[in-house]
């Protein structure tokens, strides 16, 4: 340790902490014992000004040692590690402090489960506290809202439920702070239930109970009862804060309600909640999820300050919404401003390449994130690539690709794989894919409909219905698939053949109109999109009947004539409706976004922004 040195050297100019030091060294002739206080003293008077350098906290640290203050005595050990986790130092160093302190009170307890819980290993918090109480050492109002906050990174289930018995046992569990980590740590952990209970048993609400409980529902896809509890907030004049509207626009975002972001967007100008860059960019991401990335690209330019999460919403907006090359130009240009590219950023630029059928590109870009910016690839990474491979029809090399994979295979890229075995026709492979999902997740419905669909595009009827004879024994029901669309501030939900609208007979007259025009046009239905062993004239009705076809012969009759029409569809959207619905675009003179469960596609003028590769 170089204390003494670079502290007392040179005084003249020197700040408050170089005076503080050679007032000690004018006091090194006074006995060890007179001088060991005031040592202490001032050496937690240096720690207190070291508010931004750790180089500076390790020179007080030895300075301390070499005056006879070692990190044992308690108050010296305290400050120290108080310090260090202020400054985000590394726990390994405050744990050597703390193990050296012979008498640790509940302050020096709590910062150090507090320092875990804020790093990127929370795991020692929980050991942490089972040895404070273990001493035993009384906890107090701080020591649950930081272990809680640990035990929701970790999402120990069971660890935070003891937790929360301990806190009704020693009568902490009804301190509005202890409530807030619970509701946190419950929605954090899937149980979005259970953080609502709580919440409604609170006698008092602040704004971080209620953030919490609506963030609890936003982060588990429930993007109804998100805004539900919103609405209950502002009528009980609950003002939101940028926590509050990353959570309503993440929900708003889900349901593709455009119409409520661009209200958002109204009242962030308004209150000036637009700095809030979380804020500003989940109103990126929502404009980019509700198909209409033009205004995503106006907001993102508009932004005085962005952050490579701004650059990724983007990127991975425009790779979602077909314009694959302007998602890799924004990439380009954000390595030529210096940014560096996070593992998320990398999901999608392999996004924007799979979706455009850049293969070469795709494992150019692959191999960089791994040499060039050392990221070490994920499964979500390798899920792009059998994608990749899989949508250009190079199935047996998106097999092989998943057998040399570094890391076990997952159920979603055996599913990718037999995704793209049931579009390209690849049986024996197909059923290879299914008999390893069996062993992973033997009961998702999807995987027995691509098997069923894989069998009926070979008209292996008896096959087909075998499948759907399992399916019926073992309690596995197929999604049915909808589609539902935005107006005057309501969604509307469509099921195939649905017949329950109010406005049933103008749809449906309106459905008729649209397919004269359609055949007028030259268009012959799709029919080996039906995969039933059914006549032509049969599967023609039903192609007649899905669901996009419904929601948009709604908005058809319910919107002014040239405005556009956004829908969303739960599956991926079949030729038939592909082909028709380009059609209807110039036939009408309407751009028609449809969002289906991977991608949008944006029609105009009778073109897709996919190129009819999707």
């Amino acid at each position: 340790m170089q204390a003494e040195y670079s502290f007392s050297s040179g005084s003249a100019g020197r700040g408050s902490e170089a005076h503080s030091f050679d007032i000690l060294h004018s006091n090194q002739n006074l006995s060890p014992d007179i001088r060991k206080p005031y040592v202490l003293k001032k050496c937690i008077a240096l720690l207190l000004s070291c508010a931004s350098s750790k180089y500076k906290l390790r020179q007080v640290h030895g300075f301390s040692i070499r005056h006879g203050v070692p990190v044992s005595d308690p108050d010296m050990g305290k400050h120290l590690i108080f310090t260090l986790v202020s400054l985000s130092g590394a726990m390994s160093y405050g744990r050597k402090i703390f193990s050296q302190i012979q008498y640790p009170n509940i302050f020096t307890w709590n910062t150090m489960i507090r320092g875990y819980a804020e790093s990127d290993d929370p795991c020692p918090a929980v050991d942490i506290h089972n040895k404070m109480r273990a001493h035993p050492v009384d906890p107090d109002t701080h020591t649950y809202p930081f272990l809680l906050k640990a035990i929701a990174k970790l999402m120990a289930v069971c660890e935070g439920e003891k937790v929360h018995c301990i806190t009704v046992k020693n009568g902490f569990s009804s301190l509005v702070f202890v409530q807030n980590a619970l509701i946190h740590f419950y929605g954090a952990c899937s149980l979005a239930e259970s953080a609502h209970m709580l919440f409604k048993s609170m006698y008092e609400k602040n704004l971080v109970a209620w953030n919490s409980v609506i963030n609890g529902y936003a982060v588990n896809s429930r993007p109804n009862e998100t805004l539900t509890l919103y609405s209950q907030m502002s009528l009980e004049g609950v003002k939101p804060d940028g926590f509050t509207l990353v959570s309503l626009l993440t929900a708003s975002a889900e349901l593709g309600a455009l119409a409520l972001g661009r209200r958002t967007h109204v009242y962030m100008l308004k209150v000036g909640l637009i700095l809030n860059l979380h804020a500003a960019n989940a109103l990126l991401d929502l404009y980019a999820k509700c198909g209409n990335i033009r205004e995503a690209e106006m907001l993102f330019h508009e932004l005085e300050e962005k952050s490579v999460v701004s650059w990724t919403a983007l990127i991975f907006g425009l790779a979602v919404n077909g314009f694959g090359m302007q998602a890799l130009d924004l990439f380009k240009e954000m390595e030529r401003i210096g940014l560096v590219p996070t593992e998320i950023t990398f999901v999608g630029v392999l996004y924007a390449c799979s979706h455009c059928g850049m293969v070469d590109q795709g494992f150019a870009y692959f191999e960089r994130m791994k040499n060039e910016f050392g990221i070490k690839p994920k499964v979500e990474h390798y899920g792009c690539m059998v994608d990749l491979l899989g949508r250009a029809g190079l199935v047996q090399r998106a097999f092989k690709y998943i057998q040399d994979m570094q890391i076990q295979p997952n159920a979603v890229i055996w599913r990718t794989l037999l995704g793209a075995c049931s579009i390209h026709g690849h049986m024996e492979l197909g059923e290879v894919a299914r008999a390893q999902l069996r062993k992973i997740e033997p009961k998702h419905c999807g995987d027995y409909v691509l098997l069923s669909n894989l069998y009926a595009s070979e008209r292996r009827w008896s096959d087909v219905h075998k499948v759907r004879s399992t399916m019926l024994k073992e309690g596995v029901k197929k999604v049915p698939g909808y589609s539902y669309v935005e107006l005057s501030n309501r969604i509307y939900e469509f099921l195939m053949g649905d017949r329950s609208h109010p406005q049933n007979e103008a749809i449906y007259a309106m459905l008729k109109e649209m397919t004269r025009l359609l055949r007028l046009e030259g268009y012959v239905p799709h029919t080996s999109n039906v995969l039933a062993d059914i006549e032509d004239e049969e599967k023609e009705t039903a192609l007649s009947y899905h669901s996009e076809k419904i929601a948009l012969a709604f908005m058809l009759i319910s919107t002014p004539p040239g405005s556009p029409i956004r829908i969303i569809k739960n599956l991926r959207v079949c030729t038939d409706c592909h082909i028709a619905i380009k059609l209807i675009s110039k036939l009408y003179d309407r751009e028609i976004v449809v969002r289906d469960r991977s991608r949008f596609h944006h029609f105009k003028d009778g073109v897709c922004s996919c190129r009819d590769y999707w």
